[in-house]
């Protein structure tokens, strides 16, 4: 299984807001979406950052609720982790886990945004290929 199989079935819709938006605003998408990140790109081609919930959190741990009016820019995780179509879920599972993130941006060869997995995605996508072994075993052992 790998990145593209998952995109198949969720899609290759990503949310991005620009680096000059508020973390107010940034707060709002995250709600009314219900997702956890987005990527931030002025252009919705070109990566620049991610910023997640744990990236607004700690800007009003540090800055109280001021913070929701700083920018994207401020707060963004510029070292962003990307994958590509062909990356491996087993190989993402656990870069996601040593590197403690939950979203990878995908990206095509030329790095233009394609894409955005969660680890939520690849726990759906690996539980569902779980249940399709469980199952042609059970028929196996049943004879179907």
């Amino acid at each position: 299984m790998n990145v593209q199989s998952i995109l198949g079935v969720k899609g290759r819709d990503v949310a991005t807001i620009g680096q000059h938006a508020t973390l107010s605003e940034v707060a709002a998408i995250l709600r009314d979406r219900g997702i956890g990140a987005l990527v931030v790109s002025d252009d919705g081609t070109h990566i620049v950052g991610i910023v997640s919930e744990r990236d607004v959190v700690r800007a009003l741990a540090a800055h109280g609720a001021g913070a929701l009016g700083r920018t994207v820019g401020s707060v963004m995780s510029t070292d962003v982790v990307t994958c590509v179509a062909d990356d491996a879920v087993e190989s993402l599972m656990a870069s996601m886990t040593e590197r403690r993130i939950r979203h990878l941006p995908v990206v095509a060869d030329d790095r233009s945004l394609t894409g955005i997995i969660s680890i939520g995605d690849i726990v759906k996508a690996r539980l569902g290929q779980l249940e399709t072994e469980k199952q042609a075993l059970v028929d196996y052992i049943h004879g179907r």
